[in-house]
C-alpha cells in the first residue's frame, strides 16, 4: 500500500523528516492509515499511536569519554598526536612557575634544616628568581661545588 501522502502530512506534522516518520507496518493498521486524506485523520492516527516519529540519532560520546580517561592516565600523548609547539602545550610562564616553586621549596626545605644560613638562602634565592638554576638537581650541584654539603 502506498502511504507517501500520509507520510509527508505526518511529517509536517510532526515536525521532521519523511524518513524518521514511523508508520505500522500491520496489515489491518495500514488499511486505516490508507484511508486518512485529511491532517486531521492523520492527527488522529498520531495520537493513537499508530504513526510516530523515530529518535534523532546522537554522536556517541563513549569512544571520546574512553580517550579522555587512557590521557588522564598519561597514555596517547606520543608525538604523534601532539598538536602545537612544546611552549603552547605548556606556555613558559607555567613551566616557570613549577620550576620556581621547586627551587623555592628546596632552598626553604634546606635553609630550616640548618644546611644554609639566612645570608646564604637569600643568595641562592636571588640567583633562582634570576633564572640561574634548571632544576632542584642543578641548584645542589652548585651549593656543592661553593662548598655547602647537601644530601641528595
Amino acid at each position: 500500500m502506498n502511504l507517501a501522502y500520509q507520510r509527508r502530512v505526518a511529517a509536517r506534522l510532526l515536525k521532521c523528516g519523511l524518513d524518521r516518520v514511523w508508520i505500522d507496518d500491520r496489515t489491518e493498521i495500514q488499511e486505516r492509515i490508507g484511508e486518512a486524506v485529511t491532517r486531521d485523520d492523520v492527527r488522529h492516527l498520531i495520537v493513537q499511536k499508530f504513526i510516530r516519529k523515530h529518535q534523532k540519532k546522537g554522536i556517541s560520546r563513549g569512544r571520546a569519554r574512553h580517550r579522555d580517561a587512557q590521557r588522564a592516565k598519561g597514555r596517547q600523548r606520543g608525538h604523534g598526536s601532539r598538536r602545537g609547539h612544546g611552549k603552547a602545550r605548556t606556555p613558559k610562564k607555567e613551566a616557570w612557575m613549577t620550576r620556581i616553586r621547586a627551587l623555592r621549596d628546596e632552598l626553604r626545605g634546606l635553609r630550616v634544616a640548618g644546611t644554609l644560613t639566612a645570608s646564604q638562602y637569600r643568595h641562592y634565592y636571588r640567583r633562582a628568581k634570576g633564572g640561574m638554576y634548571n632544576s632542584r638537581a642543578h641548584l645542589r650541584s652548585h651549593m656543592q661545588t661553593d662548598g655547602i654539603e647537601v644530601k641528595q
